[in-house]
């Protein structure tokens, strides 16, 4: 998930900054989540549970879990797999071997 951030302002670490983006925009995109996803389950329960429609008859279902899928992977990237670009990581790992 390549996502382009702000660059870092002057005095910041950049890439405490791009952690720090990737986790504010994780919010936004979980308040997005539970408001749009809770209207689209609301307006089905008015239109549609009351005719008998089951839950896998429901199509709300679809947009919550494929959506839920992609926070998953965003979570993923901003809180466990914090290291932005593994090939700056290899890099660092190459110098700090030749510097021994």
């Amino acid at each position: 998930m390549s996502h382009q951030f702000e660059p870092a302002p002057e005095g910041k670490d950049p890439e405490l900054w791009e952690l720090a983006q990737k986790r504010a925009d994780l919010k936004d995109h979980l308040v997005a989540y539970i408001l749009l996803n809770g209207m689209m389950w609301i307006f089905w329960c008015l239109t549609s549970f009351h005719s008998g429609a089951g839950l896998l008859d429901a199509w709300p279902i679809w947009s919550t879990a494929g959506w839920g899928i992609w926070l998953a992977f965003e979570f993923a990237e901003a809180y466990i797999f914090t290291q932005s670009n593994s090939t700056e990581k290899e890099y660092r790992k190459l110098k700090n071997q030749l510097n021994k």
